[in-house]
Formats: C-alpha cells, sequence, structure tokens
C-alpha cells in the first residue's frame, strides 16, 4: 500500500512536469533510456559512423552513467527523487522525436507522446527463458492499478527490435503488442561476435590471461532472495580438486553476492571474479563452457557455437514465482544438471551437442547476422524526413 501511494506520487509529478515541457516543439534529437549499455552503446557508435547530426541525451541508471559519460554528452541519472534530474529528463523525453529505451520503465505510463515522436524499445536480451512482462508470474500478483501501469508502459513502444521470430512472438505476448510493431533488424550487441579484429584479439587476451587452460563461466541468475548467501551451489572445492589442471573458472555473481565472498583468494589461480566486469560480450569470447540456469546469456553465446551446461538448482520455486516460457527442458540447448559432480563428469567426457546449440543459435539469432546496428540506424536516419510507421 505504502509502495503504489509513493509510486503514484512519484508518477504523478513526473506528469505534471512532462506536460508542462510537451507545449515545446520537438527537436531534432534522441534520447536513450539505458538500463544495460551494451545495446544503446552499439546504436550510437553506428549512428557515429553515418554521422547522424541529430542530438543525443542519455538517461541512465546509476550502474550505467560512468560508462556513458565517456562520450562527452549528457548523461541524466533516472529513477531518482532528485528534482532537478527528473525536471531534466522530463524536458528531454517531452522535446525528442526519437526516443529508445531497453527496458520496463515505469514513468513512462506517463509520458503521452506527440504523434511525431517515435519510442523504440531495445530490449536488452536477444532471447528469454523467464517469462517477463505481463506473463511474469511476480507481475500478475501485482494489484490491478499496477498491471494497468505496466500495460500503459508497454503501450509506448512504436517499435520493438527482435533477433528473431521465436522473440517477436514473446514480445506480443508480453507486452500485448502487434506483429506490426516489431522491427527485424537484429540485436545490436551481437554485431560483437562478428568482428574478426575482436576475436583475434581475445584469443591473446586469453592466452596471456590463463595460459592455455579452458575458461568455464558461472553466470547464475541474479535473485533477490539470495543477496546476503554466503556461498554459492557449485561446489569449488571438488571443481579445483578434478579440474584446476585443466580448466579455470570465472564467475559473474551479483555485486551483493560477491561482496560477502573472497573466492579468488580462496582459490588462487582457478577462480577469477569478473562479476565486476559489465561487458558480458568480453567475458563470452574468454568462455570455452558456459554454466548457467535462466539467464539470457545463452543466447548470445550461442553464436559462438561453445558447450553450454544448465544448472537450474531452485527450478520448482523459479518457476512458480517468475514463470518459464515452456517446459525448462525445450528451452535450454545443453545438458541439464543437478549438482556440481554432474557439472565435473560433462566437462572431463566433452559430452556436449554443438548441433544442437547451432540449431538453438539459428532460430534465436535469425535477424542477427553482424550488421544489426547498422540496419537500425539506416531504417531511422537514411532519411529523417521519412515517416516511421508506428504499427
Amino acid at each position: 500500500m505504502v509502495k503504489e501511494l509513493v509510486i503514484s506520487l512519484y508518477l504523478l509529478s513526473v506528469k505534471l512536469i512532462f506536460n508542462c515541457f510537451k507545449i515545446l516543439h520537438l527537436n531534432d534529437k534522441v534520447t536513450f533510456v539505458v538500463s544495460f549499455g551494451d545495446n544503446t552503446r552499439f546504436v550510437y557508435e553506428e549512428m557515429k559512423r553515418q554521422q547522424v547530426k541529430s542530438k543525443v541525451v542519455f538517461l541512465c541508471k546509476k550502474k550505467c552513467i560512468s560508462e556513458f559519460k565517456t562520450y562527452s554528452m549528457p548523461v541524466i541519472p533516472i529513477e531518482t527523487f532528485n528534482l532537478f534530474n527528473i525536471i531534466r529528463s522530463c524536458y528531454h523525453l517531452a522535446t525528442s522525436k526519437l526516443i529508445f529505451v531497453d527496458n520496463y520503465f515505469g514513468f513512462l505510463s506517463v509520458t503521452e507522446f506527440k504523434k511525431e515522436v517515435t519510442c523504440i524499445q531495445l530490449w536488452h536480451a536477444a532471447g528469454a527463458i523467464k517469462t517477463f512482462g505481463l506473463m511474469d508470474n511476480s507481475a500478475k500478483k501485482r494489484s490491478k492499478r499496477a498491471q494497468l501501469r505496466f500495460k500503459h508502459v508497454y503501450e509506448k513502444f512504436d517499435k520493438i527490435v527482435i533477433g528473431s521470430d521465436t522473440m517477436g512472438e514473446l514480445f506480443i505476448r508480453a507486452f500485448h503488442s502487434k506483429d506490426k510493431k516489431l522491427l527485424r533488424k537484429g540485436i545490436p550487441r551481437t554485431d560483437f561476435f562478428y568482428d574478426n579484429k575482436v576475436l583475434e584479439h581475445s584469443k591473446v587476451k586469453k592466452k596471456s590471461l590463463f595460459n592455455d587452460k579452458k575458461v568455464i563461466l558461472y553466470a547464475p541468475t541474479f535473485r533477490e532472495n539470495e543477496l546476503d548467501k554466503t556461498r554459492i551451489q557449485i561446489d569449488l572445492d571438488l571443481m579445483e580438486k578434478k579440474l584446476s589442471h585443466n580448466f579455470v573458472i570465472i564467475l559473474r555473481l551479483h555485486p551483493a553476492v560477491r561482496s560477502t565472498l573472497n573466492l579468488e583468494k580462496k582459490y588462487p589461480d582457478f577462480v577469477y571474479d569478473y562479476s565486476s566486469c559489465h561487458d558480458i560480450n568480453y567475458l563470452l569470447l574468454l568462455t570455452d563452457i558456459l554454466i548457467t540456469d535462466y539467464s539470457s546469456i545463452p543466447f548470445e553465446f550461442s553464436l559462438l557455437h561453445r558447450p553450454m551446461i544448465f544448472f537450474p538448482y531452485d527450478l520448482e520455486k523459479y518457476k512458480s514465482e517468475r514463470g518459464l516460457w515452456n517446459e525448462y527442458n525445450r528451452l535450454v540447448p545443453g545438458p541439464i544438471v543437478r549438482n556440481t559432480d554432474e557439472i565435473i563428469e560433462l566437462i572431463q567426457n566433452n559430452d556436449f551437442d554443438i548441433d544442437r546449440i547451432k540449431l538453438f543459435s539459428k532460430v534465436w539469432n535469425k535477424y542477427s547476422q553482424g550488421q544489426s546496428s547498422e540496419k537500425i540506424v539506416e531504417y531511422l536516419f537514411s532519411d529523417k524526413k521519412r515517416k516511421i510507421s508506428k504499427g
């Protein structure tokens, strides 16, 4: 009750400020609303490459601010109770002709854009195992007021960038959207995996970091109810004993979980904690075997045609609380394990079906073929006078 009251007051202030600025003329300006930096960065870099002259503003969640300040463009913190930042954000949202968002942002529920404005959803994932949007089990349990707010946000998306028709179908269900709103250009950040210079550099970097050892990346989904845990679910003692002669393991954990552990010190030359590394693409290039659960990382990683192991240690609980798009074994392109012993056995036997991973990638990365950023920018800016059909 208190939470909903605070949200309502915040949104009312945003609505009033936004509507004041809405009387102003629209500018030739692009505003990016950012919670994950990757797709935004690739689109902006392509805009610079194609010499797009529009002004650019970044409205960023806290974790992305430092990354985008390197561009010497306006960077404004969002989802804050700082009145000055709310005013600045509302001004840019109300006066930009083009707006990119990469996630759900509640304040969009009260920003009624002018009809000349186009809002593009650059969703932060290429695919999905867990449900999201209106299909998320946790969202279904929220109040009617909250669910109506969710719908108002999703209605703002004039176009939704997709990497596959399969993901497009999920967006239609999750956002109550329509096929004609889908922009089939591919996911910008996947262009990274087609850059031969980057691929070659990663090989050299990997050798300098780990010699000739193979790299296992353990990247579990972040869980709010485990942020105070003092252990992780895989048995690192056992993995070190059985695998350390040929492998190292990289961890990508939630910062709150990582702060309670000191695993690099406990397992020197075997465990490397890269939880603070924001560039997941970089980690994937270093990785020979991925271990995860409900994350969207496998969809990008499948472009490399490398082995994956799925360790959903809390499957039934997670299905109940969040929801999955299908039966888990039909969603993932690799073996499902229940404990560390099974992980070790798979790795030692090299028991992986790479053809299955290739098929998975073909389905989920249909439009992500290395030119996604270029195609999106050309679509939006090749003729600024061209009217974009909003669907």
